[in-house]
């Protein structure tokens, strides 16, 4: 296993993220789903500068973007931009992408569940199979019942994975959302065994890891039990103290102009906290690293 990061929860230039990435003992990356954001050949030059690998890419569900959506055209939409994520993922030298089915917030279906089901099994198919011949597997992310309505679970994950029927077709394990959802996280692991491609790590209360309640040892110690040897995908997102306890969230939220697409902003500011801090930011990843290397060294 390795220490790996997303980069959506801080739009901040790519080099200055794999610097600070570096500098705390990461040694890869889980790139945020937006094709359009990074060019294959600057963005590799940027991970050989400082020694750090694509581990994989995130789709990033806001918008239309919904394999379950009534409308054919928004389905057909959400596939192909899913395929772009598989070709980002793959021109980086990835091995994964984490795939969310539905628009994440969305929490009322549009058509019946028989309907939606059959969308979302057949998408992740189509998907699938793409990326099978660029090498990638897919990891399905179960969200928790806040964020979804749709797969909220692993034996929901593990369903669309057997009616798929692929063997590039895995799980992508999440222990702050997968916290509110299993009744026993550490049997889940279990339950999912080798068909657990990829794991976030973000503590249950969506703190960095070791600022919360989750066995970290314990977690780890799981993992090894199934096997598992790919990246740790650090994801933290804190709630933010909008009170005057917090100073209305200043010490946490940066409100400076930034340069990036309103779609992801106001998904940051929807299904997160904001932008936060620099600083604070750092200490978030820092503290994970602090809690999860000694276990993976």
């Amino acid at each position: 296993m390795h220490l790996s990061t997303h980069t959506w929860m801080r739009p901040e230039p790519l080099e200055v993220t794999l610097r600070r990435a570096a500098s705390l003992g990461y040694t890869s990356i889980e790139i945020a789903g937006e094709p359009d954001r990074y060019a294959i050949d600057e963005t590799k030059a940027l991970l050989k500068k400082y020694n750090i690998a694509c581990w994989g890419a995130v789709t990033i569900m806001y918008g239309s973007r919904n394999l379950a959506a009534a409308d054919k055209a928004e389905r057909e939409d959400t596939i192909n931009y899913m395929k772009k994520v598989v070709d980002l993922s793959a021109g980086l030298g990835g091995e994964i992408i984490t795939l969310v089915p539905g628009t994440v917030g969305k929490l009322q279906p549009s058509a019946s569940s028989q309907e939606e089901w059959t969308w979302v099994v057949q998408g992740v198919r189509e998907v699938a199979l793409y990326a099978a011949e660029k090498g990638i597997r897919v990891a399905v992310e179960p969200l928790n019942r806040f964020e979804t309505y749709l797969v909220m679970n692993t034996s929901q994950a593990l369903q669309v994975i057997e009616e798929v029927n692929l063997p590039n077709v895995g799980v992508a394990f999440d222990p702050f959302h997968l916290n509110i959802e299993e009744p026993d996280l550490f049997a889940a692991i279990r339950r999912c065994g080798d068909k657990i491609f990829d794991v976030h790590l973000g503590d249950n209360n969506r703190l960095a890891c070791g600022d919360g309640t989750i066995d970290w040892p314990k977690f780890i110690k799981t993992l090894r039990e199934v096997g598992y040897k790919g990246g740790l995908a650090h994801e933290s997102m804190p709630p933010v103290d909008r009170t005057s306890r917090g100073a209305f969230g200043s010490k946490q939220l940066e409100e400076e102009p930034w340069d990036v697409d309103a779609g992801t902003l106001q998904f940051l500011k929807d299904h997160a906290s904001g932008v936060l801090r620099e600083n604070y930011y750092h200490g978030l990843l820092a503290k994970t690293a602090e809690t999860i290397l000694p276990l993976i060294k």
